[in-house]
């Protein structure tokens, strides 16, 4: 079961690893149009491309979170991933809320279900 949970909080860490790059780095692109569902037009505006690059770095900050949380030693891996796993779900709660319903299942479904293995792993 621990291994599952590492699995799966590194596959949402890898998932905010490509968001940070979407967001930072390839905002006008094609794949960034479709994910975003914006226009090239719209994306290719410096300050869009701005307000994509901090969101990207954010994202960057909880893949580096849930990255830490899996290299860290007990009793702090358990702390940091609850933190990280919970800081996703979060922000998949408000990003479906405020912008796409479709980020609940997209972002905060792999991260509602490895918070449901850490439940699992650690009150079991």
């Amino acid at each position: 079961m621990n291994t599952l949970l590492i699995v799966l909080v590194l596959l949402v860490a890898a998932e905010h690893v490509f968001i940070l790059w979407l967001e930072m780095f390839a905002i006008p692109s094609a794949l960034a149009a479709r994910v975003f569902g914006i226009s090239q037009t719209v994306q290719s505006q410096p300050e869009i491309r701005r307000l994509f690059a901090n969101q990207g770095l954010y994202n960057g900050f909880l893949a580096a979170g849930l990255i830490w949380s899996v290299l860290a030693g007990p009793p702090l891996a358990a702390s940091l991933q609850l933190f990280f796993l919970t800081c996703v779900v979060v922000a998949a709660v408000y990003g479906a809320a405020t912008a796409n319903k479709a980020i609940l299942w997209k972002q905060g479904g792999p991260a509602i279900a490895a918070l449901l293995v850490w439940l699992a792993v650690h009150l079991a």
